[in-house]
C-alpha cells in the first residue's frame, strides 16, 4: 500500500474526528480510505473499490449503491456539481464553491462529502502554491 500524505484545514479534520466515533468507521485513516474509494466509485461507475469491507461500511452508514441518475445531458448531478465547484476553485473562488455546495446540497449527504473533500483539496493546493 503507497502511502500519501494530504493536507486538511483543522475544521474538516474535526469533522472527520467527530464522524468516526459516531460511525462504524474504525479511525481517521479508514475514513479518508473509504471516503476515497466512495468518491473513486461516483465518479467511475467502471470503478470496482478495493477496500476490503468497503460494501459493509457502505451498508452500516447507509449510503445508497445505486448511481445518480442522469440527466437530460446524460450527465449525473453529481458529476455536474463537480464540474461546477473545480471551476470555481479553479478560479480562485473558493467562496462561491462554497456557497454552491450549501445552496445545492444537504450537510450530511454522500455528494455534500464528495464535494467538501475536492473543495479542501483545491483550498490545500492554492494555499501550498504561496
Amino acid at each position: 500500500m503507497v502511502k500519501d500524505t494530504v493536507r486538511y484545514p483543522d475544521a474538516v479534520v474535526e469533522q472527520i474526528e467527530e464522524l468516526v466515533t459516531e460511525t462504524p468507521l474504525e479511525s481517521k485513516s479508514e475514513f479518508y480510505r473509504f471516503s476515497a474509494e466512495l468518491a473513486l466509485s461516483r465518479v467511475d461507475p467502471e470503478y470496482d473499490p478495493e477496500m476490503f469491507h468497503f460494501e459493509d461500511l457502505r451498508e452500516e452508514l447507509g449510503i445508497d449503491s445505486r448511481t445518480d441518475e442522469p440527466t437530460a445531458t446524460g450527465e449525473s448531478a453529481l458529476l455536474e456539481a463537480l464540474i461546477t465547484v473545480r471551476k470555481h476553485c479553479l478560479r480562485g473562488d473558493f467562496e462561491a464553491a462554497e456557497a454552491y455546495v450549501e445552496e445545492s446540497f444537504v450537510d450530511i449527504d454522500r455528494e455534500t462529502m464528495i464535494l467538501e473533500e475536492v473543495l479542501a483539496m483545491y483550498r490545500n493546493r492554492y494555499a501550498g502554491a504561496d
